[in-house]
């Protein structure tokens, strides 16, 4: 089996970001799957698709939450 035969599972972490990872092997700590096993070439496609905002989930909640700040201190 060649690596473009390997078959890879997406992974999400807390924050939010993806990677992907060989099939079969026992998913990092802090990591979940999404999806079922494909290809890697799927895999990527797929991650494209999703993770469309490349910043963490906790620097874009603190973001979100300067920006309501400051809309409530205007006006």
């Amino acid at each position: 089996m060649t690596d473009t035969d390997e078959m890879y599972v997406i992974v999400r972490n807390h924050e939010e970001q993806y990677s992907i990872w060989r099939s079969g092997r026992p998913v990092p700590a802090g990591w979940e799957p999404v999806g079922e096993p494909a290809s890697r070439d799927d895999c990527l496609a797929r991650i494209g698709e999703l993770w469309t905002d490349m910043r963490p989930a906790s620097l874009r909640a603190a973001m979100s939450a300067s920006a309501e700040e400051q809309g409530t201190h205007s006006g």
